[in-house]
């Protein structure tokens, strides 16, 4: 790989496989607008991820034809891996990376560069979902990727927008930082990598883009999601079992710890405590099945309902409302027992209210008329875990750097 220049501010990175068709074209247009329109000292890094046609033979001619245009050769295939080896072994201040069809527009660079050099943000990415964004793609790829980006905010707790725009920016003591915390090489390595910078308390700038969808990507669609929510479920996991040290992280670069926007938002927490309720409701029914012939029905509610709560508490407390740390533990149990007393007397008073207008109710009908209350019971859980046992505790604001300071939105006034 090519010497790097110690004084570099910016390198761009333009990972390609089999793209020789189009590589030619979308470097020489990229260089002639960075030539024209960013008045930074710049590279354009082209890294070649296990091409089988003549990708790489394009890009060591535009490296020798175009100056600062150097073209790097990886054995192995993954845009994951392309940055994490090209972004790790730069002296840039900022990494950057744009896909090689350029479906972004060019003219967003500025604004996705400038809040890096300028220390205001530790990273930048493009989004296709701002109001102000103005994209062209196919119904199919438009319900993809709103899908795919709910699923993040809902299940990693995220609050950026666009996971997944290939236009993306990090400061290079950010990238040195996270880069060995990330462990996927393919397409979720921005999602992933994108969580922790947020999870570490860094400051994530979006700049709304133009945005043409490309009709000759070859993304494997099927297989791009599988492995997209097998790798949400593993970060997922990592996450509430703190084996990241995104709290370390935060001291290092200066910034303070976002715990509380970390918390789920409204919307994710009532989807998320609906799936809970749902998989206890099913494991109260099967419970009670099982012990109402040892027990009775008004035992075997109790013992069902009982064991349900505790795992009920436990999995709100973690995956509904955010609540990872290990303070606390014992005092939300205890308020879960009292919300769980409270849904016992609702599911108690429905069975009474049962047997005593039909003193030889049918094991079905019994189940009936106690999911029916279960389903007011829920309603109760909810409104007692979010706004007592598990409710947010409000922390003072951070003060800004510059209070006051407007926000550079072009790298032409970072050098004025």
């Amino acid at each position: 790989m090519p010497e790097r220049e110690p004084d570099l501010d910016v390198e761009l990175v333009v990972p390609v496989h089999n793209e020789a068709h189009v590589l030619q074209e979308s470097v020489w247009r990229l260089h002639a607008y960075l030539t024209e329109h960013l008045p930074v000292s710049w590279r354009i890094t082209i890294v070649d991820n296990a091409s089988t046609d003549a990708t790489s033979e394009v890009a060591e001619g535009l490296a020798e034809s175009l100056p600062d245009v150097v073209a790097t050769h990886l054995e192995q295939k993954g845009r994951g891996l392309a940055l994490r080896t090209t972004w790790g072994a730069s002296e840039a201040r900022v990494l950057a990376y744009l896909d090689v069809d350029l479906s972004t527009d060019l003219a967003g660079l500025s604004p996705l560069i400038a809040p890096l050099l300028s220390g205001h943000s530790d990273v930048a990415i493009g989004t296709r979902l701002s109001r102000s964004s103005r994209v062209v793609r196919g119904t199919k790829r438009e319900l993809i990727s709103r899908s795919y980006n709910g699923l993040v905010r809902t299940v990693l707790s995220a609050s950026f927008s666009d996971a997944q725009c290939g236009f993306k920016a990090i400061t290079k003591p950010a990238a040195d930082r996270l880069l060995p915390l990330v462990r996927d090489d393919s397409w979720f390595f921005d999602t992933e990598l994108l969580v922790l910078a947020e999870r570490s308390g860094l400051r994530i700038h979006e700049v709304p883009v133009d945005w043409q969808d490309d009709p000759d990507s070859r993304v494997d669609i099927v297989r791009t999601a599988k492995d997209d929510l097998m790798g949400m479920a593993r970060l997922f996991a990592d996450l509430t079992r703190h084996r990241i040290p995104v709290e370390a992280i935060a001291e290092e670069l200066g910034r303070r710890p976002l715990a509380p926007a970390a918390r789920p938002s409204f919307g994710s927490q009532v989807i998320r405590f609906c799936a809970v309720g749902g998989a206890s409701t099913l494991a109260y029914a099967l419970l009670y099945l099982l012990l109402r012939p040892l027990f009775g029905g008004q035992a075997a509610n109790f013992l069902a309902l009982l064991a349900t709560a505790i795992g009920n508490t436990w999995a709100n407390r973690w995956f509904t409302f955010g609540v990872t740390d290990r303070l606390g533990v014992v005092r939300h149990q205890l308020q879960g027992l009292v919300v769980f007393g409270i849904a016992w007397c609702i599911t108690s008073g429905s069975l009474l209210a049962l047997h005593s207008t039909t003193p030889h109710a049918s094991p079905l009908a019994e189940i009936l008329v106690l999911t029916g209350a279960n389903l007011v019971a829920t309603v109760v859980r909810f409104v007692l875990l979010r706004g007592w046992v598990f409710r947010s505790r409000r922390v003072a604001p951070e003060t800004p750097a510059r209070r006051g300071a407007p926000e550079p939105t072009t790298t032409k006034e970072l050098v004025q």
